[in-house]
C-alpha cells in the first residue's frame, strides 16, 4: 500500500457483519479511548482522539475499502455508507449488497476471517502531553476513507506514529540527559563544599 506522508492510517477496532440486516456491518472506525502506538526504550507513546475532533472534518465523501486500497465496496455518495460520531467513536454502517465483491467482502467478515477496520485521516490540529506521553488529536481535518483490514497493523500506522513520535522521543531524550547532567554537577559542587568544610 502506497503510504501518503499527509495521510494517517489507524487499525484499532473490531467490527461485525449484522446477522438480521442481510450485507450489513457494522462497528467503529475510531474510538475515543487512548491506544498506544509505540513502545520505546520502555515508555508506552500513546494517542487519543477528542470526542469534538470530528466536529468539522471534512467527511463529504468518505469510502469503504478492503485494506485502504482497489476497490470501492460502499461509499456515502451512494448512501451504501453512513458514518455518524457518539460518545464512543466514529460509527459506521455499510451495505455490502450491491456487487458480488462486496457480498464477498461481507461473507468474510461474517466469518471473523476479517474484523479490524481502520481509518485513513489528516489532522488539522494536535498536542502533545508530556507527563502521560500521550499525542492529543485535537481536530481531524479530513477522513478519506473507512477500510476492513486483514492485519490490523499496517505501514501506514507505523510509519505515521514514528514520524510524529521520532521528534518527541529525541526531545524527551535531550531533556532527560540535560536534567542529568544538571544533577551530576549539583552533586559534584555538594562533593567540593563538603570538601571544603572540612
Amino acid at each position: 500500500m502506497p503510504v501518503k506522508i499527509d495521510r494517517e492510517y489507524r487499525s484499532l477496532v473490531s467490527f461485525q457483519a449484522q446477522e438480521n440486516e442481510p450485507y450489513t456491518v457494522r462497528g467503529y472506525a475510531s474510538t475515543f479511548e487512548p491506544y498506544v502506538l509505540l513502545r520505546y526504550d520502555g515508555v508506552d507513546y500513546k494517542e487519543r482522539i477528542e470526542p469534538t475532533a470530528f466536529d468539522e472534518a471534512d467527511m463529504s465523501d468518505v469510502i469503504f475499502q478492503y485494506n485502504h486500497e482497489g476497490r470501492v465496496f460502499a461509499r456515502q455518495s451512494n448512501g451504501t455508507l453512513n458514518l455518524g460520531v457518539d460518545g464512543h467513536g466514529l460509527a459506521i454502517q455499510a451495505d455490502l449488497s450491491t456487487t458480488a465483491g462486496s457480498r464477498d467482502l461481507y461473507e468474510d467478515i461474517r466469518t471473523g476471517l476479517i474484523n479490524k477496520m481502520s481509518f485513513a485521516f489528516s489532522v488539522d490540529s494536535d498536542h502533545y502531553d508530556s507527563e502521560t506521553h500521550t499525542r492529543i488529536i485535537d481536530r481531524i481535518a479530513k477522513v478519506y476513507d473507512v477500510s476492513a483490514v486483514s492485519i490490523p497493523a499496517n505501514p501506514g500506522t507505523d510509519i505515521s506514529a514514528r514520524n510524529y513520535f521520532d521528534g518527541v522521543i529525541e526531545a524527551e531524550k535531550a531533556e532527560r540527559l540535560e536534567r542529568e547532567a544538571r544533577e551530576a554537577k549539583k552533586a559534584e559542587i555538594r562533593k567540593l563544599l563538603e570538601k571544603e568544610e572540612l
